[in-house]
């Protein structure tokens, strides 16, 4: 089981990224998908998470309105799309993968480090 995320890097404060996240290893359709970050100093924090059976979404509101989560079945990948990044956002990101809701992330990335810039 494998979860790559890519796409992190130093932007400044309005700027955007797209995050990715590849699986591999496991029935990707079967699983909800989820984003959390870790800033300096601060516990592991949720962000996002998107069911593929019910196509829904749910955003904590610290980034509802910013960012924007969504996955290809057909390429085993989650992206999360962030804009308006503040320097609050500065974390690393980590994907995660949950066989249903309520049950634990059992599948983690390695994380990939988003810095914004004031």
């Amino acid at each position: 089981v494998q979860l790559v995320e890519s796409g992190g890097g130093l932007v400044q404060a309005g700027g955007s990224l797209r995050l990715s996240c590849a699986a591999s290893g496991f029935t990707f359709d079967d699983y909800i998908m989820g984003w959390f970050r870790q800033a300096p100093g601060k516990e592991q924090e949720f962000i996002v998470r998107i069911n593929w059976s019910t196509g829904s979404a749910y955003y904590v509101d610290s980034v509802k309105g910013r960012f924007t989560i969504s996955r290809d079945n057909a390429k085993n990948t989650v992206y999360l799309q962030m804009n308006s990044l503040k320097p609050e956002d500065t974390a690393v990101y980590y994907c995660a993968a949950q066989i249903s809701a309520g049950r634990e992330y059992a599948y983690w990335g390695q994380g990939t480090q988003v810095t914004v810039s004031s």
